[in-house]
């Protein structure tokens, strides 16, 4: 899977065919959706959190360390926006609505600490992370997110609250998000780990603060 999925960087749309049919066919991996997403799981199954029982920890690097429930971040001023869904391995589909609060706000609410440098995000999976830079972690649209679609994120596509980060592929805008951690190094997320860049600007450019080995 991993070896298929990182050729999608390279081929994009050419190897879309034989990704969904590896797969999706075993692990309920690449799903067709009514909304044209493909719901991608690297464990073979969506992790099930209720609005009651979601948590969000933010820690490390900062100054006021805090748990934030659902109702909290639903509390905090929220932006919407319209934007395109990349994905690496060449499907778009665009013009998704989405809603949440801007991650560079929890980041003021909690307060980052000197020597602070990249975020760190966990899953309720258990088993996917991701990894942004300070700077590209307060750009406007860059969200945690509740809401898409119109209406709450639902489980397949990571809710009750994922990461948005418009400006990347859809491996960045990780689902089911469980804790940010603030850290003194760009930690690579699993993808990244595998082979994805950890810069993954969609638009084929260099964004703010990519390494010079990117």
């Amino acid at each position: 899977m991993l070896a298929v999925g990182a050729a999608g960087i390279a081929f994009g749309a050419k190897v879309q065919s034989a990704l969904s049919d590896f797969v999706g066919s075993g692990l309920d991996g690449l799903l067709p959706t009514g909304d044209h997403f493909r719901i991608y799981t690297i464990t073979g199954s969506f992790p099930e959190i209720s609005r009651k029982q979601y948590r969000l920890d933010v820690s490390g690097l900062v100054e006021r360390p805090t748990t934030f429930t659902l109702e909290d971040l639903e509390a905090m001023p929220a932006v919407s926006f319209v934007k395109d869904f990349h994905c690496v391995t060449g499907w778009t589909v665009p013009n998704v609505s989405w809603e949440g609060v801007p991650l560079s706000h929890i980041l003021d609410t909690v307060g980052v600490a000197p020597g602070a440098v990249a975020l760190s995000f966990e899953s309720y999976d258990g088993a996917d992370s991701e990894s942004l830079t300070l700077e590209q972690g307060r750009l406007p649209d860059v969200i945690v997110a509740y809401r898409m679609l119109g209406a709450a994120v639902t489980t397949p596509h990571g809710g009750p609250v994922r990461l948005y980060v418009a400006p990347m592929f859809g491996y960045k805008s990780l689902k089911w998000l469980s804790a940010i951690r603030v850290t003194d190094r760009v930690i690579p997320g699993f993808w990244e780990q595998n082979g994805y860049p950890v810069n993954g600007w969609s638009d084929g450019t260099t964004g703010p603060t990519d390494p010079e080995e990117e």
